[in-house]
C-alpha cells in the first residue's frame, strides 16, 4: 500500500466510514463529504472493474458506464497490479450473496 495515503487524515476518515451502520448511512455521510460527481465517479470505477472481472470488452465497458477508455485502462491496471483491494471487496460481496 502506498505509504502516501497512510496519514493520521486518512485514518481518521476511514474510522469514520467504518462506523457507518447501513446503506442510509452511508448515503447520508457520503453525500456530505463527496460532490455528486466525485460519488458518481467513484461508483462508475466500481462497475467498471466488476465488469472488468466478468471479462467485458472495453467496448461494452464504456457503453454501459460512459467510462472513458482511459478510466477503464486505469481501473483494469489496478486490477492487475494494485493492492487487490478490488478483489477483496468483491470476494465478499459473491460470499455475502451466497448467504
Amino acid at each position: 500500500m502506498s505509504k502516501k495515503i497512510r496519514t493520521e487524515e486518512v485514518d481518521h476518515l476511514f474510522d469514520a466510514i467504518l462506523s457507518l451502520k447501513d446503506k442510509e448511512e452511508c448515503y447520508t455521510f457520503f453525500e456530505d463529504v463527496c460532490t455528486v460527481n466525485e460519488l458518481l465517479s467513484l461508483s462508475q470505477r466500481f462497475e467498471v472493474a466488476h465488469m472488468l472481472r466478468e471479462q467485458k470488452t472495453y467496448l461494452d465497458i464504456a457503453e454501459k458506464t460512459g467510462a472513458s477508455t482511459a478510466t477503464i485502462s486505469r481501473v483494469n491496471r489496478s486490477l492487475n497490479y494494485g493492492n487487490d483491494g478490488y478483489d477483496m471487496v468483491f470476494e465478499r460481496l459473491e460470499h455475502k450473496e451466497k448467504e
